[in-house]
């Protein structure tokens, strides 16, 4: 709860278990996930909640080559405002021009901020979508010398041949 962050701040970590982490994996569509963990310092800031962080991850994927297993570490930092709807537009921190426009604060909902959730969004975005080995390497299938050797050759010989006579 939001109301029980102290004035100097908090700093909350936690890390999924087994059963946690399976189903992660299922969500994420990844074969597995080794570890997952978070950790958060939360802060007073501007009439909202500073939550400062890093979530890591050990994935098991496939590679896309070679179809092999392979582990990818996942590693990000966190830096998210949250506010209460009525005072989302006060937090959101002015910028000069040509400065990039910072994001809007993250809403509070019921006076809670769910911290695995947004450990979860942050490791989910982490995740590689095409694991490849160091070593892997595609190679593109060599084109056939004769022309007459391509997939389609039996269909070409079929349309080709003479029509046969109907059986009456």
């Amino acid at each position: 709860m939001v109301a029980r962050i102290p004035a100097a701040g908090a700093h909350v970590a936690f890390a999924a278990n087994a059963a946690e982490r399976a189903a992660l994996a299922g969500i994420a569509g990844v074969r597995e996930i080794l570890e997952a963990q978070a950790g958060f310092h939360l802060t007073h800031v501007r009439g909202a909640i500073q939550a400062r962080g890093h979530v890591s991850g050990l994935i098991g994927q496939d590679c896309v080559v070679t179809l092999e297993p392979l582990e990818n570490r996942v590693e990000e930092d966190i830096d998210v405002i949250f506010a209460e709807p009525d005072t989302a537009a006060v937090a959101t921190p002015k910028v000069d021009i040509g400065e990039d426009e910072p994001d809007p604060p993250e809403i509070i909902v019921n006076g809670a901020i769910d911290l695995g959730r947004l450990a979860t969004d942050m490791l989910f975005l982490g995740i590689d979508p095409y694991p490849r080995k160091a070593d892997a390497t595609f190679a593109a299938a060599k084109e056939p010398s004769d022309p007459r050797e391509h997939p389609f050759a039996a269909l070409s010989a079929l349309q080709q041949a003479p029509e046969r006579s109907k059986k009456g």
